[in-house]
């Protein structure tokens, strides 16, 4: 068989030359809108509008706080320029994008919450020690676009950033007073991050990046960073990743505890999440009679989720049956039969961006079988054994020592374990995380996992302190194919979480509202499905 360099024809070749003259691909997008062009249009389109509201609306509560935090980090890279972007509108499809949600690190250091500004880079530059904003060692100016004035062509040509498609949002002084932080223009955010900048040794600015955000801007900072080094050919690129890595690590770090505010938004996200698992459990007849009920519970949890927060904290898992077993099981696309379990696992973001996690597991036909109850307690036992560990002067690891500990002990008791309870409870042992495979807590806050890039003397090892909110969240996993266990265990799985938050005199549960005892389980849900 012979082959050609170009197996398109002389003809073939030609046509789709014709066809890529003229018009760029970015711009072929819009082929289907029959947009027009003429001078006649443009001018009617840009006249006959009201005037835009100019009022400036009060500080936000949130403001306050934010500033502290940004003193908080201020206080960690005094004489270093701080670069925090919220990030870029990310492609679902083609020219749909997802909605927008900024890098949770910028939230937290501005107040943004829901999906305003995206592009924005909140920028800390530094200053003499003492006095930058709130006595700190920066100043901080947030850059973002302006959506453009009723007299731009923009304002009803562009669908991803004109306001006549997607909406007005507040100006430049508008976002000012209400987070009480000075804002520019986008455009003068590359001058912002680039002046300056050099080897600290002869008077230049070392400048840190929340990295992987925006890739625009992590090449923007690449970019100075090799012009202004001494030896560009040997930058050395650990180091800076390094630089970068530690304001990621202390962004994390910050959010370890969280103020009055954060906690009155972590109520409100778990007050929401408790009314879309009722909602579950009103919709639960509808998701027996349907070959797709994982789906009908599903979009009964988001429904609420849209009604009174933001969006999901995280994709819902509505798992049944076997599928409950399956730890990150988010297809949802399986049935919900009566006599089986429903583990739930599913949060609320609230329009501040906070989140609850909070996992109940149901019996689909109101009643625990007497097998799925004595699983289920055992659970509850290791759930209960954790809240009893949470208290202010522990170790974070301790939760799960002693949550894990209850499991192993029934499963050794039901005679499961293939080698002596303390032998699977040590470090070369663990036999027991074949039923119980993922940690027992963790911090909960504007990412479901929050604080993940912290140092684990800080996690892991961390000392329980007020004001932290984390959760608690032992399971037991049977699959139907492990042949380890009777048969009767197989395709059962079972997970308890609440969402808990540290005060000087220990654990509250902030999910309490939902019921965990097994009699108060079946109470509730008869009620509800009386009333329905």
């Amino acid at each position: 068989m012979t082959t050609d360099a170009n197996p398109l024809t002389t003809a073939d070749a030609s046509g789709l030359e014709e066809l890529s003259e003229g018009q760029p691909l970015d711009d072929r997008v819009n082929n289907r809108s029959q947009k027009p062009s003429n001078e006649a249009y443009k001018a009617f389109m840009a006249t006959g509008w009201a005037d835009d509201d100019a009022a400036l609306p009060a500080r936000a509560e949130v403001a306050a706080h934010a500033a502290q935090r940004r003193r908080a980090l201020s206080e960690r890279f005094p004489g270093e320029r701080l670069v925090i972007p919220a990030g870029p509108l990310k492609v679902r499809s083609n020219d749909t994008d997802y909605r927008f949600r900024p890098h949770s690190g910028f939230a937290h250091m501005t107040g943004l919450g829901l999906d305003q500004e995206p592009d924005a880079i909140l920028v800390l530059d530094p200053v003499e020690p003492g006095t930058g904003d709130d006595g700190g060692n920066h100043t901080a100016v947030l850059y973002f676009r302006p959506l453009a004035g009723t007299d731009s062509e923009e304002f009803y040509s562009n669908a991803r950033y004109g306001a006549f498609w997607i909406g007005s949002r507040l100006g430049l002084e508008q976002v000012s007073a209400l987070l009480d932080l000075p804002t520019r223009h986008l455009d003068e955010a590359e001058t912002a991050i680039t002046s300056n900048v050099g080897d600290p040794k002869f008077g230049g600015i070392s400048v840190r990046l929340l990295r992987k955000v925006d890739e625009m801007v992590d090449a923007l900072v690449d970019t100075v960073r090799y012009n202004t080094a001494m030896d560009p050919e040997n930058v050395d690129l650990s180091a800076l990743d390094a630089l970068d890595g530690e304001l990621t690590e202390a962004l994390s770090e910050l959010r370890l505890i969280k103020d009055e505010w954060e906690v009155e938004q972590m109520k409100a996200a778990v007050a929401a999440t408790v009314n879309g698992f009722t909602e579950v459990i009103k919709a639960l007849p509808r998701a027996i009679s349907h070959p797709r009920g994982e789906r009908v519970v599903e979009g009964a949890f988001f429904a609420r989720a849209r009604e009174e927060g933001n969006d999901l904290g995280y994709d819902t898992i509505a798992a049944a049956g076997n599928n409950a077993t399956v730890l990150h099981w988010i297809r949802n696309n399986g049935t919900v039969n009566a006599g089986e379990l429903l583990l739930l696992d599913a949060g609320v973001e609230a329009d501040s961006l906070y989140t609850a996690d909070i996992t109940r597991t149901v019996p689909v036909n109101g009643s625990y079988s007497p097998v799925q109850r004595k699983i289920y307690q055992a659970v509850l036992d290791a759930a209960d054994a954790g809240f009893a560990a949470a208290k202010p002067g522990a170790k974070f690891r301790d939760v799960h020592a002693a949550a894990v500990r209850v499991l192993a002990e029934r499963l050794d008791s039901w005679g499961l374990l293939p080698v002596p309870l303390e032998e699977a409870l040590s470090s070369e042992g663990q036999q027991h995380r074949r039923w119980m495979p993922h940690g027992t807590s963790h911090h909960l806050g504007m990412d479901v996992h929050d604080c993940a890039q912290a140092r684990k003397d800080l996690y892991l090892d961390g000392i329980i302190t007020e004001g932290m909110v984390f959760t608690i969240e032992p399971g037991l996993y049977f699959k139907d194919e492990d042949l380890t266990v009777p048969e009767e265990y197989r395709g059962i799985g079972v997970r308890i979480e609440d969402d808990i938050l540290i005060t000087a005199d220990g654990p509250v549960n902030l999910s309490a509202a939902l019921p965990r005892n097994p009699e108060d389980v079946e109470n509730w849900m008869a009620g509800l499905y009386a009333a329905e």
